[in-house]
């Protein structure tokens, strides 16, 4: 556990103790000596999960995919009700 700092002197450099957090530092703020709160650094994010272009070349699409016939078309689009 490293320095005690107390809440007016936490108040006063918030700013730049989270920059000693963002550092990997951790700091504990204290009232009348003794450590009520902590400031430290969060883990960083590890990205999984979506790899771009996996199924490139693997994936076909007619190109009329999003053509509808007339009358659904018309619905979809608040006509003839």
């Amino acid at each position: 556990m490293g320095r005690i700092v107390n809440i007016y002197e936490a108040k006063t450099n918030l700013s730049k103790l989270v920059e000693r957090a963002e550092a990997g530092e951790e700091i504990i703020i204290g009232r009348n000596g003794k450590a009520v709160a902590r400031i430290a650094p969060l883990p960083e994010k590890k990205r999984r999960g979506i790899v771009m272009g996996v199924a490139r070349g693997q994936i076909w699409m007619a190109p009329d995919f999003d053509e509808l016939p007339p009358d659904i078309m018309a619905a979809f689009e608040g006509e003839g009700t």
